[in-house]
Formats: C-alpha cells, structure tokens, sequence
C-alpha cells in the first residue's frame, strides 16, 4: 500500500516539474508550446519585429485630409527615407493623385479598411468587404498587390487577424505611438519617438498630424546618427517562419 501511494506522489511530482519547464519554455521563447494546451489562444498583429541589425520603420496612416502630405514627401525624399503609408479607401478614391505620387516615390502602401470602422464588431463578410474593396482601390491605382494592413484605431480580434491572414494581409500595429494625432508640439514628437526608439520599432504618425513633418527631419537625422537604418514594413518584417511572442514582437524562427 505504501509503495502504491509513494508512485502516485512520484508521478504527480514529475508531472507538475515537467509542466511547469513546458510552461516556463513557452514564455521565454514564444515556441507557442502553451498553444497545445490553448486553443483559444490570443491572435496578435505585428506590434514589432525582434531584430539586432537597428532597422526600423515609420508609418503613416491616411484619413483625413491632405494638408501636410507633400511636406512629408519632401522630408522623406531629402533623407532618402522609404516608409509605409496605411490608406483608408474613402481617401484614397478622394485623393487618388496623392496615392500615385506616395506610390512614385518609392513609399509602400497598405490598406487601413474601406470605412474606418471598428472592426472588431464586425462579422467575418463584412470583414472581408472592407479588406477587398480597400486593397482594390490601391492596387488599381498603383498596379500592385497589397499585402499589409492596419486596423484603425488599433481595434482588433482574432476574427479580424484570421480573416486577415486568409486575404494573405499581414497585420500591422505599432510599438511607437508618436502622439502627433493629438497635434502635440514638434519637440515633444520628437522626445516621444527617440526616446523609445530600439531595433525592430514600429513608428505611428499621420499624414495630417499638425507638427509631424516639422518633428521628422530631427528625428531622423538623430536615430542615423545612432545607427539606425530607416525601411519600409514590408521589408522589416519576416513573411515566412516567424512567431508572434505574447508582447506582439514577431520574432523569425530558427
């Protein structure tokens, strides 16, 4: 009897010891080895990409308004920065000039939804309507396939990120909020942006924030000076072979 109670004290010890290492594995690196457990496990977007190389990439996304657009064109163009624009459609059929020209110069563009909804309340048809019709009115403009996409508002679910994935979109959001959307001062933009810079960051501003074309000159002559190369999403991301760590940084499997 007591040898019968001693194996059942071993087993549960063992058991618990390699749950526990299973646990602290999955943390730790991502493997998703929880996910075996979890099935309703979390879908996340691209927060950032793990990277030791100092490349980074800023973002734009496009709503409202054209105001300042060229004035950012030309600060990207006399620093040869290529960055990411996120289009709504409804801009970009009011502002179809500004989408060739974004296009021209040698900018990437992802689509930012059809209305600007909260799509997370939104069923999975309704989903694909905005993903489509937005993506069809930038590739039929610039003659290319949109692949990248960012949820306004930042709003998302694991219906949106699944149905995203299924329309071969890679979802987008950002580990830096310049905060320029709230029409803060240049310098403080500024502060904001090199202040919680790192390797692999994502930037949020927007194409109609009151000081962002202002702020960036400063900003990116800081972060080249410290090392760090400007590139578009598509080209700082991992399209392949890659896990999203619970903190939303995407990391390249080995």
């Amino acid at each position: 009897m007591f040898f019968v109670v001693l194996t059942k004290k071993r087993l549960l010890i063992i058991s618990s010891i390699v749950l526990a290492i299973i646990v602290i594995i999955s943390i730790l690196f991502g493997t998703g080895v929880v996910g075996a457990f979890n099935s309703n496990k979390k879908r996340l977007p691209i927060y950032s990409v793990e990277r030791e190389d100092k490349k980074i990439a800023i973002s734009f996304d496009c709503a409202w308004g054209t105001d300042y657009t060229d004035s950012l064109l030309n600060v990207m163009q006399e620093k040869d920065v290529k960055c990411t624009f996120f289009m709504v459609e409804f801009w970009t059929r009011k502002y179809p000039d500004f989408v060739k020209k974004i296009d021209q110069y040698g900018h990437e563009i992802g689509t930012h939804s059809a209305t600007h909804p909260y799509m997370s309340k939104l069923d999975k048809k309704t989903i694909i309507k905005e993903l489509e019709s937005s993506a069809k009115a930038i590739s039929d403009i610039t003659n290319k396939k949109v692949e990248l996409f960012r949820a306004p508002y930042g709003d998302y679910n694991d219906r949106l990120i699944q149905t995203a994935e299924e329309q071969g979109l890679y979802t987008i959001q950002w580990s830096i909020d310049s905060l320029d959307w709230k029409d803060i001062s240049s310098d403080e933009i500024v502060k904001r942006v090199t202040g919680k810079i790192h390797s692999g960051a994502i930037i949020l501003f927007h194409n109609q924030g009151l000081n962002t074309a202002k702020a960036l000159p400063t900003i990116i002559d800081r972060l080249k000076s410290d090392g760090y190369q400007f590139v578009s999403i598509g080209e700082l991301i991992y399209k392949k072979n890659y896990t999203i760590l619970p903190n939303g940084t995407q990391r390249q499997n080995s």
